[in-house]
């Protein structure tokens, strides 16, 4: 059995969920159905920054995944800190999977209208131009199949319900295929 960690904030945790409805659970339902040998992890940390992904690095590398998620910006964002901070926690992480063989899928997210245009394009590009850096693969909007659908966001206007929890699984699912492998 190969592993695959989703490692993010509170989107991979499953802030406000009752326990096996994050997207990492629906991940390992829709893996089994599809007969990838993968036992995915949830690795999520509700209120984690890419300074918190740095600093916990070294539990995931102890867990030898095959295959990382990684779920980070977001906080940092929401929080205003700087993106030459993000870019560099990020690019971090990053080099630090690389080296050590891992295959990578980076989820890249948006921030609220309300932090202005401007903030908002430069954090979107840090992760378009970290996956390009990289050469990993990337989805640069993990919301983007879940932010018009009904019933798809908890209340406070950020985490997903189940409901969204299944379409990012499905949203991370075709660049996510590639870097899997089929054999044990």
């Amino acid at each position: 059995m190969r592993t695959l960690v989703c490692f993010g904030d509170s989107i991979t945790a499953g802030y406000g969920l009752p326990e096996g409805q994050a997207y990492p659970d629906f991940l390992q339902h829709e893996l089994d159905a599809e007969s990838y040998p993968y036992k995915v992890l949830n690795r999520g940390t509700s209120g984690a920054t890419t300074k918190d992904a740095v600093a916990v690095l070294p539990t995931i590398l102890a867990l030898h995944p095959d295959v990382v998620i990684i779920e980070f910006g977001g906080n940092d964002g929401l929080r205003g800190l700087p993106l030459d901070q993000t870019r560099r926690n990020l690019d971090r992480v990053l080099t630090t999977l690389e080296a050590a063989n891992i295959r990578i899928l980076l989820a890249g997210i948006t921030l609220p209208p309300n932090y202005g245009p401007d903030y908002i394009r430069s954090f979107q590009q840090l992760f378009r131009t970290l996956a390009a850096h990289h050469h990993v693969a990337f989805v640069p909007m993990i919301y983007k199949d879940l932010i018009h659908v009904s019933g798809t966001i908890q209340p406070d206007g950020i985490h997903p319900t189940a409901k969204g929890s299944t379409i990012l699984a499905k949203t991370l699912l075709p660049a996510l295929r590639p870097l899997l492998a089929r054999g044990r």
